[in-house]
């Protein structure tokens, strides 16, 4: 009996020691600044990529702070806008989506109803890039 308890004391105080997940600094950060329309994604502090985006236009909101993915879809059909096609969706809030866009034109300015719109490719590799870190590793950081 006195050797459980040990090793129960022992594991618990692995346990505390362990790094909190939800308190680790992100290997991946998107951060979109809403005032130029751009994205810029660092790995490991490192610049790796910086794409035009769009964002809300008149009458909708892109939502400012900080964010982890919260579900991922290779495709995704809005339900809430005609079913439109969302492409390598990453949510972050509710039903708040990075994802790519068929409305290339339109990037670099606000547009959407909400969601951050990539060009397609650009979607891709970001969806590639948290595959790989996965959500935890991830972070979205959304700037006026």
């Amino acid at each position: 009996m006195k050797v459980l308890n040990c090793l129960a004391l022992v594991a618990a105080l692995v346990f505390c020691l362990l790094p909190d997940a939800a308190s680790a600094k992100p290997v991946l950060v998107a951060t979109v600044d809403i005032s130029s329309q751009t994205m810029t994604v660092t790995r490991n502090g490192a610049v790796v990529d910086r794409w035009k985006v769009s964002t809300a236009g008149a009458g909708y909101r892109t939502p400012t702070g900080r964010y982890r993915p919260t579900r991922m879809h290779r495709m995704w059909y809005s339900k809430k806008y005609h079913n439109s096609p969302m492409p390598h969706s990453i949510f972050f809030r509710g039903g708040y989506a990075i994802h790519g866009t068929g409305a290339v034109s339109r990037l670099g300015r606000p547009a959407s109803h909400g969601c951050i719109r990539l060009h397609p490719s650009h979607a891709a590799q970001l969806y590639a890039m948290v595959r790989k870190v996965g959500p935890a590793g991830t972070s979205i950081v959304i700037t006026r």
